[in-house]
Protein backbone atom coordinates (compact mmCIF):
# COMPACT_ATOMS: atom_id res chain seq x y z
CA UNK A 1 0.00 0.00 0.00
CA UNK A 2 2.83 2.45 0.87
CA UNK A 3 4.64 1.66 -2.38
CA UNK A 4 1.48 2.24 -4.40
CA UNK A 5 0.75 5.49 -2.56
CA UNK A 6 4.26 6.82 -3.23
CA UNK A 7 3.96 5.83 -6.88
CA UNK A 8 0.65 7.70 -7.16
CA UNK A 9 2.06 10.85 -5.57
CA UNK A 10 5.06 10.86 -7.88
CA UNK A 11 3.05 10.34 -11.05
CA UNK A 12 -0.13 12.43 -10.60
CA UNK A 13 1.43 15.55 -12.10
CA UNK A 14 2.49 13.56 -15.16
CA UNK A 15 -0.96 12.27 -16.09
CA UNK A 16 -0.94 11.90 -19.87
CA UNK A 17 -4.66 11.27 -20.36
CA UNK A 18 -7.06 14.19 -20.73
CA UNK A 19 -10.23 12.07 -20.41
CA UNK A 20 -10.88 8.93 -18.37
CA UNK A 21 -13.81 6.60 -19.03
CA UNK A 22 -15.04 3.92 -16.64
CA UNK A 23 -17.50 1.51 -18.25
CA UNK A 24 -18.89 -1.96 -17.75
CA UNK A 25 -22.14 -3.89 -17.50
CA UNK A 26 -24.70 -3.18 -14.83
CA UNK A 27 -23.98 -4.11 -11.20
CA UNK A 28 -20.19 -4.11 -11.53
CA UNK A 29 -19.36 -1.14 -9.29
CA UNK A 30 -18.58 1.55 -11.85
CA UNK A 31 -19.52 4.44 -9.58
CA UNK A 32 -17.37 3.20 -6.72
CA UNK A 33 -14.32 2.83 -8.94
CA UNK A 34 -14.85 6.21 -10.62
CA UNK A 35 -15.22 7.96 -7.26
CA UNK A 36 -11.97 6.52 -5.92
CA UNK A 37 -10.10 7.46 -9.09
CA UNK A 38 -11.58 10.98 -9.02
CA UNK A 39 -10.54 11.34 -5.39
CA UNK A 40 -6.92 10.45 -6.18
CA UNK A 41 -6.58 12.34 -9.45
CA UNK A 42 -8.49 15.55 -8.65
CA UNK A 43 -11.25 14.56 -11.02
CA UNK A 44 -14.95 15.18 -11.48
CA UNK A 45 -17.41 12.58 -12.73
CA UNK A 46 -19.73 12.90 -15.71
CA UNK A 47 -22.51 10.33 -15.68
CA UNK A 48 -23.06 8.52 -18.98
CA UNK A 49 -26.34 6.89 -18.01
CA UNK A 50 -29.41 7.52 -20.15
CA UNK A 51 -31.79 7.30 -17.18
CA UNK A 52 -29.86 8.96 -14.37
CA UNK A 53 -30.54 12.29 -16.05
CA UNK A 54 -34.15 12.04 -14.78
CA UNK A 55 -35.22 13.48 -11.45
CA UNK A 56 -37.03 11.21 -9.01
CA UNK A 57 -35.64 8.03 -10.54
CA UNK A 58 -33.03 7.21 -7.93
CA UNK A 59 -33.35 3.59 -6.84
CA UNK A 60 -34.28 2.06 -10.19
CA UNK A 61 -31.41 3.77 -12.01
CA UNK A 62 -28.87 3.09 -9.26
CA UNK A 63 -27.72 6.67 -8.74
CA UNK A 64 -26.13 5.64 -5.43
CA UNK A 65 -25.55 9.28 -4.55
CA UNK A 66 -24.08 8.38 -1.18
CA UNK A 67 -21.12 6.76 -2.95
CA UNK A 68 -19.88 10.17 -4.11
CA UNK A 69 -18.80 10.95 -0.55
CA UNK A 70 -15.38 9.58 0.28
CA UNK A 71 -13.37 10.29 3.42
CA UNK A 72 -15.54 13.32 4.13
CA UNK A 73 -15.00 14.70 0.64
CA UNK A 74 -17.83 14.96 -1.89
CA UNK A 75 -16.80 14.15 -5.45
CA UNK A 76 -18.64 16.40 -7.94
CA UNK A 77 -20.85 14.53 -10.40
CA UNK A 78 -22.56 15.98 -13.44
CA UNK A 79 -25.51 15.13 -15.72
CA UNK A 80 -27.58 13.55 -12.95
CA UNK A 81 -31.06 14.92 -12.15
CA UNK A 82 -31.14 17.45 -14.99
CA UNK A 83 -34.56 16.77 -16.61
CA UNK A 84 -38.05 15.68 -15.56
CA UNK A 85 -39.16 12.10 -16.32
CA UNK A 86 -41.83 13.20 -18.79
CA UNK A 87 -39.23 15.05 -20.86
CA UNK A 88 -37.41 13.25 -23.66
CA UNK A 89 -33.62 13.18 -23.51
CA UNK A 90 -31.43 11.74 -26.25
CA UNK A 91 -27.84 11.13 -27.22
CA UNK A 92 -27.55 14.40 -29.15
CA UNK A 93 -28.52 16.35 -26.05
CA UNK A 94 -26.09 14.27 -24.03
CA UNK A 95 -23.24 15.10 -26.41
CA UNK A 96 -23.95 18.83 -26.08
CA UNK A 97 -24.27 18.67 -22.29
CA UNK A 98 -21.10 16.59 -22.03
CA UNK A 99 -19.08 19.06 -24.08
CA UNK A 100 -20.18 21.97 -21.89
CA UNK A 101 -19.46 20.17 -18.63
CA UNK A 102 -16.21 18.46 -19.69
CA UNK A 103 -14.77 21.69 -21.10
CA UNK A 104 -15.55 23.48 -17.84
CA UNK A 105 -13.92 20.71 -15.79
CA UNK A 106 -10.81 20.81 -17.96
CA UNK A 107 -10.61 24.61 -17.82
CA UNK A 108 -10.58 24.41 -14.02
CA UNK A 109 -7.55 22.11 -14.14
CA UNK A 110 -9.42 18.98 -13.15
CA UNK A 111 -9.77 15.60 -14.86
CA UNK A 112 -13.12 14.73 -16.49
CA UNK A 113 -14.12 11.13 -15.77
CA UNK A 114 -16.97 9.55 -17.74
CA UNK A 115 -18.78 6.84 -15.78
CA UNK A 116 -21.66 4.76 -17.03
CA UNK A 117 -23.15 1.77 -18.70
CA UNK A 118 -24.99 3.38 -21.61
CA UNK A 119 -22.62 2.21 -24.29
CA UNK A 120 -24.27 4.20 -27.06
CA UNK A 121 -23.72 7.48 -25.20
CA UNK A 122 -20.07 6.62 -24.55
CA UNK A 123 -19.47 5.44 -28.10
CA UNK A 124 -21.01 8.61 -29.51
CA UNK A 125 -18.56 10.67 -27.46
CA UNK A 126 -15.43 8.65 -28.12
CA UNK A 127 -16.08 8.26 -31.86
CA UNK A 128 -17.40 11.79 -32.37
CA UNK A 129 -20.69 10.68 -33.89
CA UNK A 130 -23.13 13.11 -35.40
CA UNK A 131 -26.57 11.65 -34.88
CA UNK A 132 -28.78 12.31 -37.94
CA UNK A 133 -31.75 14.63 -37.59
CA UNK A 134 -34.46 12.27 -38.72
CA UNK A 135 -37.96 13.59 -38.18
CA UNK A 136 -40.42 11.31 -36.34
CA UNK A 137 -42.52 9.23 -38.72
CA UNK A 138 -46.02 9.19 -37.21
CA UNK A 139 -47.40 6.72 -39.74
CA UNK A 140 -44.56 4.29 -39.07
CA UNK A 141 -44.86 4.73 -35.30
CA UNK A 142 -48.59 4.02 -35.41
CA UNK A 143 -47.89 0.86 -37.38
CA UNK A 144 -45.22 -0.36 -34.96
CA UNK A 145 -47.02 0.66 -31.79
CA UNK A 146 -48.55 -2.80 -31.23
CA UNK A 147 -45.34 -4.73 -31.92
CA UNK A 148 -43.44 -6.21 -29.00
CA UNK A 149 -39.75 -5.44 -28.52
CA UNK A 150 -38.51 -8.74 -30.01
CA UNK A 151 -40.52 -8.16 -33.18
CA UNK A 152 -39.16 -4.62 -33.42
CA UNK A 153 -35.56 -5.79 -33.05
CA UNK A 154 -36.06 -8.37 -35.81
CA UNK A 155 -37.49 -5.61 -38.01
CA UNK A 156 -34.50 -3.38 -37.29
CA UNK A 157 -32.07 -6.20 -38.12
CA UNK A 158 -33.88 -6.91 -41.40
CA UNK A 159 -33.38 -3.27 -42.42
CA UNK A 160 -29.85 -2.86 -41.10
CA UNK A 161 -28.05 -6.08 -40.10
CA UNK A 162 -26.02 -5.59 -36.93
CA UNK A 163 -27.88 -2.40 -35.98
CA UNK A 164 -29.03 -3.83 -32.66
CA UNK A 165 -25.39 -3.96 -31.57
CA UNK A 166 -24.82 -0.33 -32.56
CA UNK A 167 -27.99 1.26 -31.23
CA UNK A 168 -29.65 0.91 -27.80
CA UNK A 169 -32.51 -1.60 -27.94
CA UNK A 170 -33.54 -1.81 -24.30
CA UNK A 171 -36.91 -0.11 -24.81
CA UNK A 172 -39.54 -0.21 -27.56
CA UNK A 173 -39.27 3.55 -28.09
CA UNK A 174 -35.55 3.32 -28.79
CA UNK A 175 -35.93 0.44 -31.21
CA UNK A 176 -38.67 2.28 -33.10
CA UNK A 177 -36.42 5.32 -33.28
CA UNK A 178 -33.58 3.19 -34.61
CA UNK A 179 -35.93 1.79 -37.27
CA UNK A 180 -36.92 5.33 -38.30
CA UNK A 181 -33.29 6.31 -38.74
CA UNK A 182 -32.34 3.07 -40.50
CA UNK A 183 -35.18 3.55 -42.99
CA UNK A 184 -34.45 7.22 -43.63
CA UNK A 185 -30.71 6.92 -44.09
CA UNK A 186 -28.44 4.25 -45.39
CA UNK A 187 -26.03 5.01 -42.57
CA UNK A 188 -27.40 6.33 -39.30
CA UNK A 189 -24.26 8.11 -38.08
CA UNK A 190 -21.09 9.78 -39.24
CA UNK A 191 -18.00 10.92 -37.44
CA UNK A 192 -17.56 14.63 -36.99
CA UNK A 193 -14.48 16.05 -38.64
CA UNK A 194 -11.81 17.80 -36.61
CA UNK A 195 -13.00 21.24 -35.59
CA UNK A 196 -16.70 20.50 -36.03
CA UNK A 197 -17.38 19.81 -32.34
CA UNK A 198 -18.25 22.52 -29.85
CA UNK A 199 -16.03 22.66 -26.79
CA UNK A 200 -12.75 20.94 -26.10
CA UNK A 201 -11.58 18.11 -28.34
CA UNK A 202 -10.00 15.51 -26.06
CA UNK A 203 -6.92 14.08 -27.72
CA UNK A 204 -5.79 11.31 -25.39
CA UNK A 205 -8.59 9.42 -23.63
CA UNK A 206 -8.22 6.16 -21.73
CA UNK A 207 -11.07 3.67 -21.34
CA UNK A 208 -11.17 1.32 -18.35
CA UNK A 209 -13.64 -1.57 -18.43
CA UNK A 210 -14.72 -3.52 -15.34
CA UNK A 211 -14.47 -7.23 -15.95
CA UNK A 212 -16.29 -9.86 -13.89
CA UNK A 213 -16.97 -13.52 -14.73
CA UNK A 214 -20.49 -13.84 -16.11
CA UNK A 215 -21.66 -16.01 -13.21
CA UNK A 216 -20.50 -13.38 -10.74
CA UNK A 217 -22.34 -10.62 -12.63
CA UNK A 218 -25.50 -12.70 -12.48
CA UNK A 219 -25.17 -13.09 -8.71
CA UNK A 220 -24.50 -9.39 -8.27
CA UNK A 221 -27.52 -8.45 -10.40
CA UNK A 222 -29.91 -10.68 -8.45
CA UNK A 223 -28.54 -9.56 -5.08
CA UNK A 224 -28.82 -5.90 -6.07
CA UNK A 225 -32.37 -6.32 -7.41
CA UNK A 226 -33.66 -7.67 -4.10
CA UNK A 227 -31.80 -4.94 -2.23
CA UNK A 228 -33.43 -2.27 -4.37
CA UNK A 229 -36.84 -3.78 -3.83
CA UNK A 230 -36.17 -3.65 -0.07
CA UNK A 231 -35.03 -0.04 -0.45
CA UNK A 232 -38.39 0.98 -1.94
CA UNK A 233 -38.09 0.67 -5.71
CA UNK A 234 -41.79 -0.24 -6.11
CA UNK A 235 -42.73 2.76 -3.99
CA UNK A 236 -40.52 4.94 -6.17
CA UNK A 237 -42.49 3.92 -9.27
CA UNK A 238 -45.77 4.51 -7.42
CA UNK A 239 -44.59 8.02 -6.53
CA UNK A 240 -43.64 8.77 -10.13
CA UNK A 241 -47.07 7.67 -11.33
CA UNK A 242 -48.79 9.80 -8.68
CA UNK A 243 -46.71 12.81 -9.74
CA UNK A 244 -47.78 12.76 -13.36
CA UNK A 245 -45.58 10.22 -15.13
CA UNK A 246 -47.95 8.30 -17.38
CA UNK A 247 -47.96 4.47 -17.54
CA UNK A 248 -47.03 4.76 -21.23
CA UNK A 249 -44.02 6.91 -20.41
CA UNK A 250 -43.06 4.54 -17.60
CA UNK A 251 -42.80 1.73 -20.13
CA UNK A 252 -40.43 3.88 -22.19
CA UNK A 253 -38.12 4.30 -19.19
CA UNK A 254 -37.17 0.64 -19.43
CA UNK A 255 -36.47 -2.43 -17.33
CA UNK A 256 -37.28 -1.78 -13.66
CA UNK A 257 -39.83 0.91 -14.45
CA UNK A 258 -41.52 -1.08 -17.20
CA UNK A 259 -41.89 -4.29 -15.19
CA UNK A 260 -42.92 -2.61 -11.93
CA UNK A 261 -45.40 -0.47 -13.86
CA UNK A 262 -46.95 -3.65 -15.31
CA UNK A 263 -47.28 -5.01 -11.78
CA UNK A 264 -48.87 -1.82 -10.47
CA UNK A 265 -51.30 -1.79 -13.40
CA UNK A 266 -52.42 -5.28 -12.42
CA UNK A 267 -51.04 -6.89 -15.57
CA UNK A 268 -48.66 -9.22 -13.76
CA UNK A 269 -48.24 -10.67 -10.25
CA UNK A 270 -45.48 -9.50 -7.92
CA UNK A 271 -43.47 -12.74 -7.87
CA UNK A 272 -43.78 -13.08 -11.64
CA UNK A 273 -42.68 -9.46 -12.02
CA UNK A 274 -39.57 -10.00 -9.92
CA UNK A 275 -38.62 -13.18 -11.77
CA UNK A 276 -39.10 -11.64 -15.22
CA UNK A 277 -37.31 -8.44 -14.24
CA UNK A 278 -34.35 -10.39 -12.90
CA UNK A 279 -34.11 -12.32 -16.19
CA UNK A 280 -34.43 -9.13 -18.23
CA UNK A 281 -31.60 -7.43 -16.33
CA UNK A 282 -29.36 -10.45 -16.92
CA UNK A 283 -30.14 -10.24 -20.64
CA UNK A 284 -29.46 -6.50 -20.59
CA UNK A 285 -26.02 -7.02 -19.01
CA UNK A 286 -25.18 -9.52 -21.74
CA UNK A 287 -26.23 -7.00 -24.41
CA UNK A 288 -24.09 -4.36 -22.75
CA UNK A 289 -21.02 -6.59 -23.03
CA UNK A 290 -21.85 -7.30 -26.67
CA UNK A 291 -22.05 -3.57 -27.28
CA UNK A 292 -18.71 -2.95 -25.58
CA UNK A 293 -17.09 -5.70 -27.67
CA UNK A 294 -18.54 -4.02 -30.74
CA UNK A 295 -16.91 -0.77 -29.63
CA UNK A 296 -13.58 -2.61 -29.51
CA UNK A 297 -14.21 -3.91 -33.02
CA UNK A 298 -14.66 -0.28 -34.07
CA UNK A 299 -11.21 0.62 -32.83
CA UNK A 300 -11.94 1.76 -29.27
CA UNK A 301 -9.29 0.32 -26.96
CA UNK A 302 -10.83 -0.82 -23.68
CA UNK A 303 -8.45 -1.93 -20.93
CA UNK A 304 -10.33 -4.53 -18.89
CA UNK A 305 -9.55 -4.53 -15.18
CA UNK A 306 -10.45 -7.68 -13.19
CA UNK A 307 -13.35 -6.94 -10.83
CA UNK A 308 -12.70 -3.22 -11.19
CA UNK A 309 -9.68 -3.40 -8.87
CA UNK A 310 -8.87 0.19 -7.92
CA UNK A 311 -5.11 -0.21 -7.57
CA UNK A 312 -4.76 -2.00 -10.92
CA UNK A 313 -6.93 0.60 -12.65
CA UNK A 314 -4.96 3.45 -11.14
CA UNK A 315 -1.62 1.94 -12.13
CA UNK A 316 -2.90 1.54 -15.69
CA UNK A 317 -4.01 5.18 -15.80
CA UNK A 318 -0.75 6.51 -14.30
CA UNK A 319 1.53 4.33 -16.40
CA UNK A 320 3.48 6.48 -18.82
Amino acid sequence: MIIIANYIMSQESNLIYDLITILGPTATGKTQLAVHIANHLNGEIISADSRQVYRGMNIGTGKDLEEYNINGHKIPCHLIDIVEPMQKYNVSQFQKDFQKVATDIDNRGKVPIICGGTGFYIKALLMNFQIPKTEPNKQLRDKLETWNIDELIRKLESISPGASEKWPVDTRRRVIRAIEIALSREKGERRLEKGERDGKEFQNPIIIGIDFPRDEIRKRITRRLYQRLDDGMIEEVESLLKNGVTPERMDDLGLEYRFINSYLQGQIGKNDMIEKLNTAIHQFAKKQMTFFRNMENNGINIIWVPQGDFHIALEVILKT
